[in-house]
């Protein structure tokens, strides 16, 4: 049973990508499922219930999983949850069938989401905040350990990195996020507020 659960999330997470949530019907997504809506509905009480398990599945449970993290966290390891985050979102995307799914419609329809339900929006807040705070407390971290510059503005400089991942650009990279440039730029922003006592 938790099989089919996860096979109507993944297929559901598949046509909402390639139409969007207001687009898709129910109907939809019985013959894309290739079951009744009695089945569907076994599993999930609405249409909306589905969307939001999907959502949650693919946008904020990873993250909130990358962002367990100590209380003094080093760069290295927020580092390190941050390409761990970017690894599980490609995995995700490879895992479609249809190819026509990418970061493009993927981020269209994180934002659709987020616009039309208050209480996802709201976990997505928590989780920006609490990734802000965290490289926050690794940038100070460094600084009283001597592993990064004391000149550099903490705040600033934490902004900077936890705005990396959303600051590519599809009109240069088309509809494809290039996770490896995104994980050479977070070592790159380290390499260059790093000490040089080290």
């Amino acid at each position: 049973m938790k099989d089919r659960r996860e096979y109507i999330i993944s297929k559901a997470m598949e046509l909402y990508a390639l139409q969007g949530f207001g687009q898709t019907s129910i109907t939809d997504l019985q013959n894309a499922l290739d079951m009744g809506r009695g089945t569907l509905y076994y599993y999930f009480s609405d249409q909306e219930e589905l969307f939001q398990t999907c959502m949650e599945r693919y946008f904020l449970q990873p993250k909130q999983a990358a962002l367990q993290l100590p209380e003094n966290v080093t760069m290295d390891e927020m580092i390190g949850a941050m390409e761990r985050y970017l690894d599980s979102l490609q995995a995700a995307l490879l895992q479609f069938e249809d190819k026509r799914v990418n970061t493009s419609n993927v981020n269209n329809l994180m934002f659709d989401a987020y616009t039309r339900f208050p209480s996802l929006r709201r976990k997505a807040q928590r989780l920006a905040l609490k990734e802000l705070d965290l490289w926050r407390r690794a940038i100070n971290y460094g600084q009283r350990t001597g592993d990064i510059r004391r000149d550099i503005d903490a705040e600033l400089t934490a902004i900077m990195f936890a705005h990396i991942k959303n600051s590519y650009d599809s009109g240069l990279t088309g509809a494809k996020m290039d996770f490896d440039l995104l994980k050479r730029t977070y070592h790159g922003l380290y390499k260059l507020i790093k000490s040089g006592q080290n």
